[in-house]
């Protein structure tokens, strides 16, 4: 795992009808060592419970120039050549991509399932807000009031403002976006939790994506 991390990509992949399990396989089996081999680690990996044609997952790097690093020795490496036309078929389009940096500390089990686990009976929320320019202005707000009303487990990401140094994956521009990530026992427990939460004036009502982590995901 790295010791920091700085910018967390958030994806998500709009599927082949009836190949996300396709996906969730062999990324399993042969995409998150290689990866963390390469420089980076893979933080999640969820289908989403809304869109069966939906695959979402996160990663993280130390820093942008970690970034730079890490990417072109795994695209060009021989686990990607070896797996990519395979992995392209599942997919209808993977161009939505974020950059996001931490709001505060990124704490994650140390512990990754083996290939072959079975999938874990938990619900994980990304509570989403997009403030598009006035995202510096909310920022302080969302910080200081609203992110420690999702408890201290909540993983909380910011938009980041930084130019794609790989720019053979797109990433998603002016936004302006905070995600709060957090992990339940069952969805009830995220209504309970969020039924419970007040949020200041002028804060708008987020989108929610409502996951479920893949059997080797860290988050969950």
């Amino acid at each position: 795992m790295l010791a920091a991390m700085n910018v967390i990509e958030l994806r998500q992949y709009r599927m082949r009808p009836g190949r996300t399990g396709e996906l969730v396989e062999l990324f399993e089996r042969e995409f998150v060592e290689p990866q963390e081999a390469a420089g980076m680690t893979v933080l999640g990996q969820f289908r989403d419970l809304d869109d069966p044609h939906r695959f979402v997952w996160l990663r993280g790097f130390a820093d942008m120039t970690a970034r730079g690093r890490a990417l072109p020795t795994f695209y060009d490496g021989p686990v990607w050549a070896a797996h990519r036309d395979r992995a392209r078929a599942t997919m209808a389009d993977s161009s939505d991509a974020r950059l996001l940096r931490p709001l505060g500390a990124v704490a994650l089990p140390r512990h990754r399932p083996p290939v072959g686990a079975p999938p874990p009976d938990r619900f994980v929320a990304v509570t989403l807000w997009s403030f598009r320019d006035a995202l510096p202005d909310a920022e302080p707000q969302m910080r200081e009031k609203v992110v420690p009303l999702f408890g201290p487990s909540a993983l909380a990401l910011a938009s980041l403002d930084a130019d794609n140094n790989f720019p053979r994956l797109p990433v998603r521009t002016g936004d302006g976006h905070v995600a709060v990530i957090t992990r339940h026992p069952g969805e009830d427990d995220y209504r309970a939790v969020r039924a419970s939460i007040v949020l200041p004036e002028g804060i708008p009502e987020p989108a929610v994506l409502r996951l479920a982590p893949t059997p080797r995901s860290l988050l969950r």
